[in-house]
C-alpha cells in the first residue's frame, strides 16, 4: 500500500484523480489539498465520493506532502514547477497532470506559457508520461509529466503511421475537439451553458499550447522536425476529445488496419477498432481508454485517422494512473479497468 498526495483537488481532474483512486487496492489517500477551501471535507464539496474519503482540504505544505509516496499535482501551471523540486529532493515520487514539465525546450515553454521556467533541473529528468512510448523510462522516473488530452489523442493516432516513416512529416492536419470540462471547473463565460450549448467553435488556430507538447512527440518518433496544423474546438459535451487527423502517404501502400492493430496489440488502453468503424465519444466515456480506427478514402494518398478519449481519464487523470502503476511495480490496469458508461 503506498500513500498518496494530491494537490489542487478541488478542479476536474483532482476529483477525477479521487474517484478512480477510491478503488485502487494498493492505494491510500493521505493528503487532498486547496487554498481556497482549506477545512471543508471532501465529501462535501462531491458528494459522489461519500463513504469512499474522510478527508478535508488542507493548504499544501511540502513537510505533509513529503510523508507520501507519491504526488499528484492537478493543478494551473506554474504551481508544480515551485513545489515539485523539493519533494523530488526528499524522496517523493511526482506526477504531474498540468504543464510544466512536458516540453523539454524551456525557452519555447516560456514563450506558449508566459512566464519563466523555475525549475530546470527537474524539467531535465522529468520523463513525458505516454506509456505507449515511455513505459520504460516511467518505471524509473522520479518526475513524470503527464500529457495533455489533446496531445494524447493526437499523439497516438500518428504514431504508427510516423514511426514507420509512412506519411509526409511536414504535412500534419490534426482537427481536434474538445468537450467544455477541458476548460477546467474555474469561472469562464465561454464555459457558461448559455454560450457553449448548441454551439460549437475553432479557437486557438493562430497556435494554441499543446501545439509544441504534440509536435515534440511527434518529431521523437519520426525521427525528425515534424510540421503540424493543428486546430482545437469547443464542442457543447461535458467529456470527451474526438481527433480526425490526417496525412498523406508517401508512397500507396495497403494493411494499415494491420500496422495499427500490431503497434497497438499490448496496449491495454489502446482500442484499435475493425475496419471501417466510426470511434465515438461515449464510448470511452469514464474509461483510460483511447480507441482508433484507420481509413484510406477512396484508397488515395490521404490516410485518415479517428481517435477519442475522455479528456479527463486518458486525458489526464486515469492516464496518471497508468504512470503511477508503472512506477510502482503494479499491473498497470489496475484501478483502471472499468468501462465507459452508456448512455
Amino acid at each position: 500500500m503506498i500513500k498518496v498526495g494530491i494537490v489542487g483537488g478541488t478542479g476536474y481532474t483532482g476529483v477525477e484523480l479521487l474517484r478512480l483512486l477510491a478503488n485502487h487496492p494498493e492505494v491510500s489517500v493521505e493528503v487532498i489539498t486547496s487554498r481556497s477551501e482549506e477545512g471543508m471535507r471532501v465529501d462535501d464539496m462531491y458528494p459522489n465520493l461519500r463513504g469512499h474519503y474522510d478527508l478535508q482540504f488542507t493548504v499544501p505544505n511540502v513537510t505533509t506532502l513529503a510523508q507520501c509516496d507519491v504526488v499528484f499535482f492537478a493543478t494551473p501551471h506554474g504551481v508544480a514547477m515551485k513545489m515539485a523540486p523539493e519533494l523530488v529532493e526528499q524522496g517523493v515520487r511526482v506526477i504531474d497532470l498540468g504543464a510544466d514539465f512536458r516540453i523539454k525546450d524551456l525557452e519555447l515553454w516560456s514563450k506558449w506559457y508566459g512566464m519563466e521556467h523555475t525549475s530546470p533541473a527537474l524539467a531535465a529528468q522529468a520523463v513525458y508520461g505516454l506509456p505507449e512510448v515511455n513505459r520504460v523510462a516511467i518505471k524509473d522516473a522520479r518526475m513524470v509529466a503527464c500529457p495533455g488530452c489533446y496531445p494524447t489523442a493526437t499523439q497516438l493516432g500518428f504514431l504508427p503511421l510516423v514511426e514507420n516513416g509512412l506519411i509526409d512529416h511536414r504535412r500534419l492536419i490534426a482537427d481536434v475537439k474538445s468537450g467544455v470540462s477541458g476548460a477546467g471547473r474555474g469561472a469562464n463565460v465561454g464555459s457558461l451553458l448559455c454560450e457553449s450549448s448548441e454551439s460549437m467553435k475553432a479557437y486557438g488556430v493562430a497556435g494554441h499550447r499543446h501545439l509544441p507538447e504534440v509536435k515534440q512527440g511527434l518529431s521523437e518518433a519520426a525521427g525528425r522536425p515534424v510540421g503540424l496544423t493543428f486546430v482545437p474546438h469547443l464542442t457543447p459535451m461535458i467529456r470527451g476529445i474526438h481527433a480526425t487527423l490526417y496525412g498523406i502517404l508517401k508512397d500507396p501502400v495497403d494493411g494499415l488496419q494491420a500496422l495499427f492493430e500490431e503497434r497497438y496489440a499490448n496496449e491495454p488502453f489502446v482500442d484499435v477498432m475493425p475496419a471501417g468503424s466510426h470511434p465515438e465519444t461515449r464510448s470511452v466515456k469514464g474509461a483510460n481508454m483511447c480507441r482508433l480506427s484507420v481509413f484510406r478514402p477512396q484508397n488515395d494518398d490521404t490516410v485518415v485517422v479517428l481517435s477519442v478519449i475522455d479528456n479527463l481519464v486518458k486525458g489526464a487523470a486515469g492516464q496518471a494512473i497508468q504512470n503511477m502503476n508503472i512506477m510502482f511495480g503494479f499491473d498497470e490496469t489496475e484501478g483502471l479497468r472499468h468501462a465507459g458508461m452508456l448512455p
